[in-house]
């Protein structure tokens, strides 16, 4: 039973889906938030007696908020999501609604990007793959471990230049890569080449890094097609959602000798991962953690707050999304 008082009137938000335990901790102790129950039944009861009450929704790109959860919140005025990507909240639903919906832009982006050079690295010059050979006592046995792929001065093109794919651009010009990039509006400014279409930019580059949003827009931008243009000496490279790519056609090609190799921090039904890809080794793969560090993770949950309690005392929010009317900045 909590006390009267201070936090009774302030019952007004509800955690959805899993989140960052001292996240979870904080919205449970500052600002008495429920958390949705999981099991149909009891999330049914939950939501019949306290629906009215929620104003603000917390969630994350794992779970987000759909249009039949924003039905059974009325008074619901904004859905706060931890990470960049949101596409797992019905953003028209909220729009027609008149939902706020906010994401933790820019604080991600460095470790984002990181993560899309390390992962470029790893796939062409077979680290991971290297370390499981010495791990497995094979050097001595086999000799030395088989040539690879330069990484320096190599083409890349981006599926999506926005900020993050900017800020990877940005390390790989350090490289000396050739930079091009296809997008939903051309880039003003870009020093990069412009590519009219993906399988365009495919067919130019050695290696294709996907940088794009998720969500029904870009759903398997990165099609069979795509993946024949970029062929049998090429890389693809996702840090994004899994969704952009479409899965089948990838690992299919990779099983087959279509693409030289992939690196994915990203896929199409999150924690399960195409079995087939376990056997091989120019495939590195990695558990989501794109922007999986202690000093990131600490910056999207400050953001996170911040647009809470923007949106508890303002009825603004710090960061709300973009539509996808306006072009990406």
């Amino acid at each position: 039973m909590s006390s009267p008082g201070h936090h009774q009137q302030h019952r007004s938000v509800l955690q959805v889906g899993p989140l960052k335990p001292s996240l979870s901790r904080t919205l449970v102790d500052d600002y008495a938030a429920w958390v949705l129950p999981e099991a149909t039944a009891e999330r049914d009861a939950f939501l019949t007696a306290n629906g009215a009450d929620i104003t603000a929704a917390v969630t994350s790109g794992r779970t987000g908020v759909d249009a039949d959860l924003m039905d059974a919140l009325p008074n619901l005025g904004a859905v706060i999501n931890f990470g960049v990507g949101y596409d797992t909240t019905d953003v028209e639903a909220a729009e027609a609604r008149g939902v706020g919906v906010s994401n933790t832009p820019d604080v991600l982006t460095d470790c984002v990007a990181d993560t899309a050079v390390g992962l470029m690295i790893d796939t062409m010059r077979h680290f991971s793959a290297s370390d499981r050979y010495v791990r497995a006592g094979r050097w001595p046995v086999d000799g030395n471990y088989p040539l690879t792929r330069q990484v320096s001065n190599t083409r890349v093109g981006f599926i999506g230049l926005g900020r993050i794919g900017k800020a990877i651009a940005q390390r790989l010009t350090a490289f000396g890569c050739t930079i091009s990039y296809h997008n939903r509006n051309r880039v003003a400014d870009s020093p990069y080449s412009y590519a009219a279409s993906p399988v365009e930019l495919a067919h130019g580059v050695d290696v294709l890094v996907v940088a794009a949003a998720g969500g029904d827009g870009t759903r398997g931008l990165v099609s069979r097609e795509v993946l024949d243009a970029l062929g049998p000496q090429g890389y693809l490279i996702n840090i994004a959602r899994g969704s952009v790519v479409d899965q089948d056609a990838l690992v299919e090609a990779l099983v087959n000798g279509g693409l030289a190799g992939a690196g994915l921090d990203v896929f199409t039904d999150e924690p399960e991962v195409p079995d087939e890809l376990f056997a091989l080794d120019n495939v590195v793969l990695l558990p989501h953690v794109g922007s999986g560090t202690v000093e990131t993770r600490a910056a999207m949950e400050a953001l996170t707050l911040r647009n809470l309690d923007s949106f508890l005392t303002t009825g603004e929010l710090v960061t709300p999304v973009r539509q996808p009317s306006v072009p990406a900045n």
